[in-house]
């Protein structure tokens, strides 16, 4: 049984919590704003993509998924919804000025990754076969740059 990528979050944010200690005074919004907002943006245009398409963002049964969605931010990440969680993540050892609370960070995109993503990647081949593998071959895993 897989960890649904929601709990890994969590997980990932009570680490950094525990990493990052007390602090003396109030977390700093001001450096975390731009994180949060790009992560608002890839979160509310990948949901927006999956409601027009008229398919599920359930991400424990992708195997539900009716349609192959690719436009919008995927057409730039194969992967919006946990890039946004990582990005808030970032943003939240970034608020608490923590380089420790990073490690979180990089333990989530690993977990995800290895678990939830290679999962999903199964399912969506399987029901999509070519038409996912020509997506697959042109949208990266996590970001396009270009």
């Amino acid at each position: 049984m897989r960890i649904p990528p929601a709990g890994l979050f969590a997980g990932a944010a009570a680490a950094q919590r525990l990493l990052a200690g007390r602090l003396s005074t109030p977390p700093l919004l001001l450096p975390a704003l731009p994180l949060l907002a790009a992560a608002g943006l890839l979160g509310v245009g990948a949901v927006r993509e999956f409601h027009r398409a008229r398919t599920t963002i359930d991400p424990v049964q992708v195997e539900r998924a009716s349609t192959l969605v690719t436009g919008g931010v995927l057409g730039r990440t194969r992967n919006p919804m946990y890039l946004a969680l990582a990005l808030m993540l970032v943003g939240h050892a970034a608020s608490r000025r923590s380089v420790p609370a990073l490690l979180p960070v990089a333990g989530f995109v690993w977990a995800i990754g290895r678990w939830q993503i290679a999962a999903e990647e199964t399912a969506l081949s399987a029901r999509f076969g070519a038409e996912y593998q020509a997506y697959a071959d042109r949208v990266p895993r996590w970001l396009a740059c270009v």
